[in-house]
């Protein structure tokens, strides 16, 4: 980040931004317009896309932009660019397309959409910067096999709690420790919340009842500890992970943990509940060199063998622009799956499920989400919550019951669904592969 704000202010003395699109424009979306335009130079959000153009118009509007171009092919988005002009459209694949536009920054939450808004960037090498764990622990890995051939960067972004964790555990690896535990602090967890409940919160803050509800029932924060596995290779200790509750800082829970037991498991991705900094990240991490260990008890971090780092604080759409000027400028990836998924986030029941439901997904009544580790999810044929809205049931499922492929009927034709079977093949396990040639 020091050298990004210098990188930075001298493509603004050069009169050459950096040009990016943004796919959303909901309130992270918002956010994120209003911070690029007004307090990154150097940096141009050219155009915005969003299904209903008076929510884009918005994003500009509360930006302090007051004149927008409505483009609907891309020959008059180029043109708007060149002209210096800010574009808005309905139609997102016109971004993916427009030449002069060197990155995007995708908002959505969604699943299928926004995996054919990504697969056609891709298509047309554009960098790619998500602000959507939902769809970066679905198919994320395989999305990043596409960008990969294709000489471009997908990447989660900073000021997520995943992004601001994976810079922390960069951190502390490049100060010579060994990280054992990625860690997300947070205040609530009811797994039985829906958009019912949440709705007023919703629109006290002018956000959707449905995304609420998924940071509420622990959805969220299990799409985003997954990330940070397949991003490090961490697993979870067990399906739904530890989830300690403590009420004291997180530095005094270095000794709930036993350092062997995460060495064998090669580390592992967690949650607290209540604990202090709120709503921070940290990391425990060790060291065996007894010199190292005298300084870092010198330094105030205790005796070990676990060391404690946190951050106080994640600033969403703050840090965003932070990550496009990474990517676009240094090729630099802030959180980006390692290969094959590590862990994934698997659809429990909310209540009791009827034969014959079609389920809601995400931030619905019907299913939270949980962590579990995909080599149990591949042998026990779970059903990915990402994948999970639109499927019919076959039987009926009892509150709390992880649900599998094997109960439901998926809808037909989904890009989403074929790119995770093309994921699960891709990424087959060592011994199966073996078997099969």
């Amino acid at each position: 980040m020091i050298i990004v704000d210098r990188a930075l202010q001298a493509r603004a003395e050069a009169g050459n931004p950096i040009k990016v699109a943004m796919i959303g424009a909901g309130a992270m979306g918002r956010g994120i317009a209003n911070q690029i335009i007004n307090s990154v130079p150097g940096m141009k959000l050219v155009a915005i896309f969003n299904r209903h153009l008076d929510k884009a118009k918005r994003a500009y509007d509360e930006a302090g932009v007051e004149e927008v171009k409505i483009v609907n092919n891309v020959a008059n988005l180029e043109d708007a660019i060149a002209q210096g002009k800010y574009a808005i459209t309905d139609d997102a694949m016109l971004l993916c397309q427009a030449e002069s536009i060197d990155a995007l920054i995708e908002v959505t939450g969604t699943i299928e959409f926004a995996a054919k808004v990504v697969m056609e960037a891709i298509s047309y090498r554009k960098h790619i910067i998500l602000m959507n764990a939902e769809l970066d622990g679905t198919i994320g890995p395989i999305l990043k096999v596409y960008a990969d051939r294709a000489g471009v960067i997908i990447t989660a972004c900073d000021g997520d709690q995943p992004g601001v964790q994976m810079n922390l555990y960069r951190f502390v690896k490049s100060i010579g420790l060994t990280p054992l535990l990625c860690g997300n602090i947070k205040g609530l967890q009811d797994h039985y919340r829906n958009p019912t409940t949440q709705e007023a919160f919703a629109k006290r803050w002018d956000q959707t009842p449905q995304m609420v509800t998924s940071f509420a029932d622990g959805t969220k924060m299990s799409f985003e500890q997954a990330i940070v596995a397949n991003g490090t290779g961490m697993r979870v200790a067990k399906r739904g992970m530890l989830g300690y509750e403590y009420s004291g800082h997180v530095d005094e829970m270095t000794n709930m943990y036993n350092v062997d037991q995460l060495k064998e498991w090669g580390g592992i991705v967690d949650y607290v509940l209540g604990a202090k900094p709120s709503p921070g990240v940290f990391i425990f991490a060790t060291n065996d060199d007894p010199k190292h260990r005298h300084y870092l008890n010198l330094y105030k971090l205790g005796e070990g063998p676990l060391y404690s780092f946190y951050t106080p604080y994640h600033l969403c759409y703050f840090e965003v622009p932070i990550s496009v000027a990474r990517v676009v400028l240094f090729q630099d990836v802030i959180l980006a799956p390692l290969g094959g998924p590590v862990v994934d986030v698997v659809a429990i029941a909310k209540t009791n499920l009827k034969a014959g439901e079609t389920l809601d997904g995400i931030g619905g009544y019907l299913v939270y989400g949980q962590c579990e580790n995909s080599d149990v999810v591949r042998r026990e044929n779970l059903l990915p919550i990402g994948l999970a809205e639109g499927c019919r049931l076959k039987r009926d499922i009892p509150k709390d019951q992880v649900v599998s492929y094997n109960d439901v009927q998926l809808p037909t034709g989904r890009l989403c669904d074929r790119l995770r079977l093309e994921q699960n093949n891709y990424f087959l396990p060592v011994e199966k592969t073996l078997i099969k040639s």
